[in-house]
């Protein structure tokens, strides 16, 4: 189960960053950045890694995050309408991430923003609960590993890997997650993946799904062509005869225990929308709909100042065009302490920043 985890951006280097001063130093440290040079020139995806406050590109498949690290995603698309180029910035947080990490993810997607021109959109992303905007760039899916990318990347002979179990799980979108490798982190409702260096064993749940089954094959094959051919895969549904040979290599046995619901983002209590307004140096944020289950309408929003709305299965943070730059500096830690605070909202929801006028489909279509 996912943990609450507390990331407080006051404890990070994206507090007091709130005047057109600090966004120039912001700039200039990001024109600085050697990893920066030259991104969002041309459609397609990016992911870096933040290792020891620095960000380096990411070595893994496209699609792949380990559970430990913290990561920046850029994706450069055409506007079908217009012919310019759009961004979208996804801060990636794994569920065992340090503080350190995730608080430098935060701040240098900031810089990177300040440095595309103030007008890509953020998104925040949590493992296990990542938005489906986040989830469509991986067709293939998500795949999941346990610790950070160093320990990943020990170079090894394929005799000599070391035994995991892969879930491969999702109707739409299949993830894989290492777990575990017992009977009791498997059910009768995904597909199983034993990896144990020249035998890989594939396992389907008997109410496991097409797509997870053919995301499940495409793996095996995935990691028998980067061992050279030299596996040996073998294919298993539960109830057939010769599945002991299956839990002969896993080392364990029992009952299989029944399908697990898919993890799916549901609109949790009732649409709210907080206003946060600065003036003097001194922040207020008050609920301005919603508070009592009433109506959210859009003519609510305020040109001159920034609004958080929590939809239920989101939280946007709007930007108006007439906001101060100490409010646009704060949108994002605000909506983050707005979830940390309120114990009744999941911490995990995605957050995700719009500005005025440049708003989406998804955020408009959440209003009453």
């Amino acid at each position: 189960m996912q943990k609450k985890q507390v990331f407080n951006l006051e404890d990070s280097n994206v507090a007091g960053l709130g005047s057109d001063l600090d966004k120039n130093i912001r700039k200039a440290a990001a024109e600085g950045e050697e990893q920066w040079k030259g991104v969002g020139q041309k459609e397609g995806i990016k992911i870096w890694r933040i290792e020891k406050f620095k960000v380096k590109p990411s070595k893994t498949p496209t699609g792949t995050f380990y559970s430990d690290d913290s990561y920046i995603c850029l994706i450069t698309k055409k506007d079908p309408d217009s012919g310019k180029l759009k961004h979208d910035i996804h801060f990636w947080l794994g569920e065992t991430t340090s503080q350190d990490e995730a608080g430098t993810a935060a701040y240098k997607t900031v810089e990177l923003d300040d440095l595309l021109g103030g007008e890509p959109v953020q998104h925040r992303e949590v493992q296990d609960h990542e938005s489906k905007l986040f989830t469509s760039y991986f067709p293939n899916g998500i795949h999941l590993l346990a610790g950070g990318i160093e320990s990943g990347f020990n170079k090894v002979k394929p005799e000599e890997y070391r035994q995991r179990l892969l879930w491969v799980k999702g109707k739409k979108i299949p993830r894989v997650v290492e777990v575990e490798p017992k009977v009791a982190n498997m059910n009768a409702g995904d597909v199983f993946i034993l990896d144990c260096g020249l035998k890989i064993l594939q396992w389907n749940g008997s109410k496991a799904g097409m797509m997870e089954k053919n995301r499940a094959s495409t793996l095996c094959r995935a990691i028998d062509d980067e061992r050279k051919g030299a596996p040996e895969v073998t294919v298993y549904s539960q109830g057939d005869k010769d599945e002991k040979e299956f839990f002969d290599a896993l080392g364990d046995s029992g009952e299989i225990p029944p399908p697990v619901e898919d993890s799916v983002h549901e609109n949790v209590g009732n649409k709210r929308l907080f206003q946060l307004n600065e003036e003097e140096g001194k922040f207020s944020f008050n609920c301005v709909a919603g508070a009592d289950g009433g109506k959210v309408t859009k003519d609510k929003l305020d040109t001159n100042d920034v609004f958080i709305f929590d939809v239920g299965n989101e939280v946007f943070t709007w930007i108006g065009k007439g906001s101060n730059a100490a409010e646009r500096s704060k949108a994002m830690h605000y909506a983050q302490q707005y979830l940390v605070g309120d114990e009744s909202r999941p911490n995990w929801l995605p957050i995700t920043r719009v500005l005025e006028g440049g708003e989406n489909e998804v955020f408009n279509a959440c209003f009453d």
